[in-house]
């Protein structure tokens, strides 16, 4: 019996990944007619106590909140560890279930040559390693859900405009990001020949005020020459902060024409 729509998030400890659960959650109401049960699963280095206690609010009404800390950088490890816990689950009861790779990081802001192997490899694991490791998991757990009950199954991958264009001190991450997008392309040309096939997404949240632009505010500028830019972000109130940039990417994760575009920016609009 349908009952429940799943969700699993990534990053959710913190900036835009903190403000989509907390939002999920709060948009939560139990009260409305029709609305079903609800299981949030986050997985994120570390837990987050503000989550739990407004979940705990609802949870008693149809909302399950699960935190899973996991380090994203041993992407095999959570890959299977998703995977495993999806075959556990009664795919006849969920109406919907939608995985957003929100997590990631960033190494040194300074030129590639002055980077470390380890600090190279850390970095590309949580931004691309991890979140294709999760897709794999997810849709090869969850395909039979969609054929014998149905399931409505979509991915969202939070990617970045620096996935499209290039920036100084940044190779790792825009390489990261730019391969986030391509995959996504591949992934939807692939669900595109199932019958039953998931709606996947790479959407750039636009410009977030976030740890990561604090970290670019603070790089050093001789090593990063688009610093200033992003200070000029922030003093000219150009940054959204999580919360807005959280409801316009859960705004498009409900559009009906979600998919539509494979690679999109919440600006597009």
């Amino acid at each position: 019996m349908h009952t429940m729509d799943l969700i699993v998030l990534t990053g959710a400890t913190r900036g835009l990944g903190l403000a989509m659960a907390g939002q999920l959650i709060s948009q939560y109401d139990p009260g409305h007619p029709g609305q079903r049960h609800l299981h949030l699963l986050c997985i994120s280095r570390g837990v987050n106590d503000s989550l739990a206690d407004q979940a705990q609010q609802v949870r008693k009404t149809g909302f399950t909140l699960m935190q899973w800390p996991l380090d994203l950088s041993r992407s095999a490890e959570a890959g299977n560890a998703l995977g495993r816990w999806l075959r556990e689950q009664d795919g006849e009861n969920y109406v919907s279930a939608t995985l957003i790779n929100n997590a990631g990081v960033i190494p040194g802001i300074a030129p590639l040559a002055t980077l470390t192997p380890e600090e190279i490899s850390q970095a590309l694991r949580v931004n691309l390693e991890a979140p294709m490791a999760l897709s794999a998991a997810f849709l090869g757990a969850t395909e039979r859900w969609a054929e014998e009950h149905g399931t409505r199954r979509k991915i969202l991958n939070i990617s970045s405009g620096l996935g499209r264009r290039p920036m100084a001190s940044q190779a790792v991450y825009c390489a990261a990001k730019a391969g986030m997008d391509h995959y996504t392309r591949c992934l939807a040309l692939e669900e595109a020949r199932k019958p039953h096939g998931a709606k996947v997404c790479a959407l750039a949240p636009g410009v977030v005020d976030t740890d990561m632009q604090a970290q670019m505010r603070g790089a050093d500028a001789g090593a990063f020459p688009d610093r200033e830019r992003f200070n000029l972000l922030q003093s000219t109130g150009l940054l959204d902060s999580p919360a807005v940039a959280a409801r316009k990417v859960l705004a498009w994760l409900d559009r009906p024409d979600f998919g539509q575009d494979v690679v999109a920016d919440v600006r597009d609009d």
